[in-house]
């Protein structure tokens, strides 16, 4: 019977190090003798209080009293001292500042899921009233984002290795026992699950268990690491109104510091999905829209692409309450942000841009003459005559999006040297009907591209490439200014379209640029090379200042 579904235990595997090390060095630092802790835990067997708080019947902060009482006890009668500051919290308040979730687990995990299996975190844990509770909810959140399935002791009046915790697991996952892996770091919690048939992994070392992981799940030697992708439905959507008649769809996850994430052509907010769960875990409120005329966005019938003072971006914040944002995007997702930041700098709190670089409006040469003197946007162009390109892109939007979003790495059903592979008389012609499945863009994940611009067609993305000298007479009000606030330019060395020379100099207008190259990466940044661009990102993020307080706005 082949595996199709990995338990994973939280404390000592997913998390570390586990509660046991902490309690360690509580009893070192205590002067306590060895175990001690431990022991009065233990003390009284199915209603020990570490037994009780397991199974949830008390919650962490009984736990607390029930411990130093019991420590008081043993103390009194071993005649061992007990500081008069002991706390028993202490190791809980260690184990978060100082516990690290196990990325190559959590890669693992995600490379399971890609490949149809289940995944379940399945641990022994505690119903958390204490002053710390922040962290414990913290951590959930983000293992719910990366785990098909959550399973905590407390929450289901068993612990392991009781027998009916591993029957409920398995119901949980519909599975039979000989289908699951379980790893875990405590021989004893293994027992039981072996003796039903499943294969079980006990951890010591990360590499170690990720190898036999590997031998019996027979998928992850074949797989490139990538980050953890969120869903669509199992993400937050909502809408937002730009004025009547018009609204945007986003999708949101996380809490803290706002960062708006808006794609380009022809996309989805679903490029983002290597992003959005990496910059949620790091502590950001990620909103993603999905740009006007695409998808479950509108755009009335006629009007053509989007002027920087109707950016959607700036539409959004106030009406969700926020006052600044971080700005990142990419392909026309770029143009709007950098024109956020000239526009409306003081609703910015930081922009980047991948692969489109920023350069101010020349007054002296016509955008469109500008455009034409660009080989490689000829594309452009064919797109100018409403209905044409409509036509050839709406026919058959899986082939579509097959020939046109895939890695650089892939030249099959894909012309050399572009990202939009033109050729004269059409976008596609020539290129295979049924062309091979693209590596960054597939299962799942295409068919929500085809659902969305089923939805919504080509003719609104397309008007974005309509409104070439409007944008730019527009842009020319703002041809002096700079763009002051901390900023990230990152290039990919392959877009042949949106070339790294193409952002030489920019640090004349952006005084406060940095910048992030990934040499071998197409256009499609997001989605060719999402491990290297979410540490840019995030390296780049962390080192931004911190926000100022909200002024308090008198009342009227």
């Amino acid at each position: 019977m082949a595996r199709r579904a990995v338990l994973f235990d939280l404390g000592g595997v997913l998390f570390g190090p586990g509660l046991q090390h902490f309690l360690g060095s509580l009893e070192r630092d205590s002067a306590l003798p060895r175990n001690f802790l431990q022991k009065v835990m233990l003390d009284g067997g199915s209603d020990s209080p570490h037994a009780k708080v397991m199974r949830g019947q008390i919650s962490l902060s009984q736990l607390f009293s029930e411990v130093e009482e019991g420590c008081r006890k043993h103390a009194a009668a071993s005649g061992v001292p007990l500081p008069e500051t002991f706390s028993i919290a202490r190791a809980f308040e260690s184990m978060a500042a100082d516990g690290k979730l196990n990325t190559p687990f959590l890669q693992a995990a995600a490379a399971l899921r890609r490949n149809g299996f289940k995944t379940c975190v399945f641990t022994n844990s505690w119903v958390d009233d204490s002053a710390g509770r922040l962290f414990t909810a913290t951590l959930m959140n983000v293992l719910r984002r990366h785990f098909d399935l959550v399973i905590e002791s407390c929450r289901v009046g068993m612990q392991k290795p009781e027998p009916g915790i591993y029957s409920h697991a398995l119901e949980a996952l519909q599975a039979q026992p000989q289908e699951v892996i379980f790893l875990d770091d405590i021989g004893e919690n293994l027992k039981p699950a072996r003796q039903l048939g499943m294969a079980t992994i006990l951890v010591r070392d990360t590499e170690a268990a990720l190898k036999e992981l590997q031998e019996l799940s027979g998928l992850l030697d074949q797989e490139e690491t990538l980050p953890t992708a969120c869903d669509p439905a199992n993400i937050s959507h909502g809408y937002v109104p730009i004025r009547p008649g018009v609204q945007l769809h986003f999708v949101e996850m996380g809490h803290g510091p706002v960062v708006c994430l808006c794609h380009g052509f022809p996309e989805s907010w679903l490029s983002w999905r290597y992003q959005i769960p990496a910059l949620a875990d790091a502590g950001f409120r990620v909103i993603a829209l999905e740009m006007k005329g695409y998808g479950d966005s509108t755009a009335p019938p006629g009007e053509l692409g989007l002027l920087p003072r109707q950016a959607p971006a700036a539409s959004l914040s106030p009406r969700q309450g926020i006052a600044q944002a971080v700005l990142i995007g990419h392909d026309w997702g770029g143009f709007v942000v950098w024109n956020m930041a000239l526009f409306y700098p003081e609703r910015v709190r930081a922009v980047a841009s991948l692969n489109t670089p920023y350069r101010p409006a020349d007054p002296d040469v016509d955008i469109v003459e500008k455009m034409r003197s660009i080989p490689t946007f000829n594309y452009q162009f064919y797109f100018q005559e409403p209905g044409v390109a409509e036509a050839e892109l709406e026919k058959d939007i899986s082939r579509t999006m097959k020939v046109v979003i895939r890695s650089a790495r892939q030249e099959v059903a894909h012309r050399p040297g572009s990202p939009l592979p033109f050729a004269a008389g059409g976008l596609l012609v020539g290129l295979p009907e049924n062309p091979p499945a693209s590596r960054i863009l597939s299962g799942p994940a295409l068919q929500y591209y085809v659902q969305q611009f089923t939805k919504s067609g080509f003719r609104g993305p397309l008007n974005w490439y309509r409104n070439m000298r409007p944008n730019w007479r527009w842009a020319l009000s703002a041809k002096d200014r700079k763009i002051t606030m901390p900023a990230l330019m990152v290039t990919a060395g392959k877009d042949i379209v949106l070339h790294p020379s193409m952002s030489k100099g920019m640090e004349e207008w952006i005084p406060q640029l940095s910048r992030g190259h990934i040499e071998d990466c197409g256009h499609w940044t997001q989605m060719e090379r999402p491990a290297e661009l979410n540490k840019i990102l995030l390296d780049w993020l962390e080192k931004l200042p911190e926000s100022p307080s909200l002024p308090k706005i008198s009342r009227l």
